[in-house]
């Protein structure tokens, strides 16, 4: 008996222990969660497990515990996760570079501008003050600035300050001269504006070039530590993807290295700037990929912006009589560019706001690809659009749009283009209609990072004090699943990557954020609110404090 007791105790343990080993190890299992996979059946789950960055399992939380052993296992308890977000347009090293300067968003006075350089220079001493961020239709006085404070506060130190879309700058009188500029300087595709005779300091668009060049070079260390600070904004918001809508060479591969070395986790898509030596580079050596770096797209400047009254539009500005704005790249050149970019791999990927730039370029589009399929160039903004243009987006032409540029523009885009011509703008849901998706973004820190105020306003088209009451021009809202494609899997298209991110699917990079309340669900005026309280990117969590975990 003893024998045989001996006997079968011994099968018992190692049938435990077969038990044991039949289960899978992981590195990390997710369990009571409220998970929106994105998927093609925009499909709900409770728990996924992940190995070696990428998703293995997803299921439901009793199947996925009896399967898998996971060196971490994190108790969502209910949070809502989605897949990680992707802003598919915006300026991430830019963002960076203003966190080293000046910043003027939300100045709602002239004078509050010059209060917050006066305070930035008091702290720096800098030989060479730069700011960005001021937007004049904030102000109770909407008329564009004017140097003269500026000369008389700073007479021996240049002042450069970007308005908050980039495409217009205030300078001081030392900036000017040492840029050669002066009554009888004359640029194609923008505006050196003049008032009375005499020059504003204001530039729009193409003659901002002249300042560029006398702006001095910024240290590699200060490059670094922008790229850093921007990295930990985004993930702050639960971004693991970031299309920087136009870098130099330099700082793409800076990136690289960055990455390479484990000091930048976030992914980035990056277009490379139209430049010759980007084109020349680029084009000849082909498309560039890592697990976290993608350069398969050149950024183009159509035109100017709206508010700066740089947009390129078919009839004259309803509140600038004969005024049209101007293309930023002359129309021949665009088409050049097309015809080029079109015998590669690459993408073109074009920055369009009025309906002229608009209607160049997609007829530039059209023509340079031939029938080409799958080439999934970008229209960037596609802000206004005449009607008789929007067909073109039906031949997979991807809309990159920015939801907050409307809630941002509403209070004035009336003024600009009048009551008619306004209904063919910021046109999300007509877009969508035509392309079968939108890629949406951003386009920090011309906006705000926060990729909810994205997702609130494309879905309620109010701003954060509830007006419109009914919204700003309805039949263009999304639904929340668009939104969340439009903020996931389409941009994830769009970036020729919905292979690999996009969607909490098997095989795919284990990019997801947990979030404080469930964003398909809670009323509209409560997602502006939403944290992102925990961000992972390939497993491994990067944004926020750790929560839940065991």
């Amino acid at each position: 008996m003893l024998i045989l007791n001996g006997y079968l105790v011994l099968i018992f343990v190692c049938f435990g222990q077969n038990l044991s080993v039949s289960k899978e190890n992981i590195d990390l299992l997710v369990v009571n969660a409220n998970i929106y996979t994105v998927d093609d059946a925009f499909s709900k789950a409770t728990a996924f497990a992940v190995d070696e960055g990428r998703f293995v399992a997803v299921g439901t939380t009793g199947e996925l515990e009896q399967r898998y052993n996971a060196k971490k296992r994190i108790d969502a308890k209910g949070k809502t996760i989605v897949p990680g977000l992707i802003d598919a347009h915006c300026h991430f090293y830019g963002l960076g570079l203003t966190q080293q300067s000046v910043n003027l968003v939300g100045t709602e006075s002239f004078e509050e501008i010059l209060e917050r350089v006066a305070a930035f220079q008091k702290k720096n001493q800098s030989s060479f003050i730069r700011g960005s961020g001021w937007d004049q239709n904030d102000w109770k006085i909407k008329d564009l600035p004017n140097k003269k404070k500026l000369d008389k506060l700073y007479p021996h130190t240049p002042v450069v300050l970007e308005r908050i879309d980039g495409h217009a700058m205030l300078v001081n009188q030392v900036a000017l001269d040492l840029a050669g500029i002066d009554i009888n300087t004359r640029v194609d595709g923008g505006e050196i504006v003049v008032k009375d005779g005499n020059l504003t300091g204001v530039l729009v668009d193409n003659p901002m070039g002249l300042i560029n060049k006398i702006i001095p070079p910024t240290p590699l260390s200060t490059k670094i530590q922008a790229l850093k600070e921007a990295e930990k904004i985004c993930l702050g918001y639960g971004l693991t993807t970031v299309d920087d809508a136009g870098l130099d060479r330099s700082i793409i591969e800076l990136i690289d290295s960055l990455q390479q070395n484990g000091d930048l986790s976030i992914r980035v898509y990056a277009m490379a700037s139209n430049s010759r030596s980007n084109l020349d580079y680029y084009l000849k050596r082909g498309i560039l990929k890592t697990d976290k770096l993608h350069v398969r797209s050149f950024k183009v400047y159509a035109d100017g912006a709206l508010g700066s009254r740089g947009a390129a539009l078919k009839k004259p500005y309803s509140d600038r009589p004969g005024h049209f704005g101007a293309m930023s790249t002359p129309v021949a050149t665009i088409n050049a560019l097309a015809d080029r970019i079109a015998k590669s791999d690459y993408q073109m990927n074009t920055h369009a706001i009025g309906d002229s730039a608009n209607a160049v370029v997609l007829r530039a589009y059209k023509k340079a690809l031939k029938g080409q399929t799958n080439r999934r160039w970008r229209v960037e903004h596609a802000q206004v659009i005449d009607p008789i243009d929007f067909k073109y987006f039906k031949e997979g032409i991807i809309p990159s749009v920015q939801p907050t540029h409307a809630t941002s523009d509403m209070y004035w885009a009336k003024d600009r283009l009048g009551s008619v011509r306004v209904k063919g703008a910021y046109a999300l849901k007509s877009l969508l209609q035509q392309a079968g998706l939108v890629a949406l973004g951003t386009d920090f820190p011309v906006e705000q990072v926060n990729p909810f105020m994205t997702f609130y306003a494309a879905t309620s088209r109010r701003d954060l004090k509830g007006y419109p009451k009914d919204g700003f021009q309805m039949q263009d809202a999304l639904t929340r699943k668009e939104t969340l494609k439009g903020m996931t899997i389409w941009a994830a298209y769009s970036n020729f990557e919905e292979s690999e991110k996009g969607s909490i699917e098997i095989g795919k990079w284990a990019d997801f954020a947990v979030l404080s309340g469930d964003i398909m669900e809670i009323p509209l005026d409560q997602i502006p609110q939403l944290k992102a309280e925990q961000t992972f990117i390939g497993g491994i969590q990067v944004g926020n404090k750790a929560a839940n975990q065991k």
